[in-house]
């Protein structure tokens, strides 16, 4: 079965750190354009970063300087290192696959939940 499943949201102050992971199987992730993606309440979905097959990242302005995403093949896993977490960045947190130079969505996780708040 192909899935992912996310983990690693919690509730933190300003300034703190997280990292999310997003566990993949049925598929390997480094064969698939990757990409974490955020929707707060009230507001539609908002790219946070993308990493495709060729290794090359690219994160959205809102979060660039603070999150970082990145892949382990040998776990088949990505993650999404984010640092000096702000209250605008509460929101759920998902992972997807998408095939390679196209925009068919191989599949997506359900989320985890980030909340920072003082």
């Amino acid at each position: 079965e192909v899935q992912v499943v996310e983990s690693g949201g919690g509730m933190v102050q300003p300034g703190d750190s997280l990292r999310l992971s997003c566990a993949a199987s049925g598929f390997l992730l480094s064969n698939y354009d990757m990409a974490w993606v955020r929707q707060a309440p009230g507001k539609g979905p908002e790219w946070v970063g993308r990493l495709f097959t060729a290794n090359v990242k690219v994160h959205a302005d809102s979060v660039k300087g603070r999150f970082t995403i990145s892949r382990d093949d040998a776990n088949n896993t990505l993650y999404l290192q984010m640092n000096n977490l702000k209250p605008e960045d509460t929101a759920l947190y998902y992972c997807l696959a998408r095939r390679p130079y196209t925009t068919e969505e191989l599949t997506r996780g359900r989320g985890t939940q980030v909340t920072v708040a003082s």
